[in-house]
C-alpha cells in the first residue's frame, strides 16, 4: 500500500488544489478543506457589499490562523506547567533517596 496518497481538495472558488499527502493525514486534511469552506460559505453570505470572494477567503485565513497561534499558546503553558511539576517532583523525589 502507498503511503502518499493524491487528492484534490477544493477551497472557497480557487481552482481545484491537487496535492500530495501522507495516507494518515488524508481525514485530517479534508476536515480542514470542509471547515474552511463552511466558514468561508457563511461569511460570503454576510459579507459586505465591498468585499471580493478573496478578501473573505483572507479573513478565514486570519481566523484559523489565529485559532492556531491561540492553541500554540496553551501547549507552551501546558509545557511549562509540566516543566515545573517535573522539577519539583525531581526535588521531592531526590530528598527521600
Amino acid at each position: 500500500m502507498k503511503d502518499k496518497l493524491n487528492i484534490t481538495i477544493k477551497v472557497a472558488d480557487l481552482a481545484p488544489i491537487g496535492m500530495s499527502v501522507i495516507r494518515k493525514d488524508e481525514e485530517a486534511i479534508r476536515l480542514a478543506e470542509y471547515s474552511v469552506n463552511r466558514v468561508w460559505s457563511k461569511w460570503m453570505d454576510d459579507k459586505p457589499g465591498d468585499k471580493t470572494s478573496k478578501d473573505v477567503l483572507g479573513m478565514v485565513a486570519v481566523h484559523f490562523a489565529k485559532l492556531y497561534v491561540l492553541e500554540q499558546r496553551k501547549n507552551e503553558h501546558t509545557d511549562d506547567v509540566l516543566q515545573h511539576f517535573e522539577d519539583e517532583l525531581d526535588k521531592i523525589l531526590l530528598r527521600i533517596e
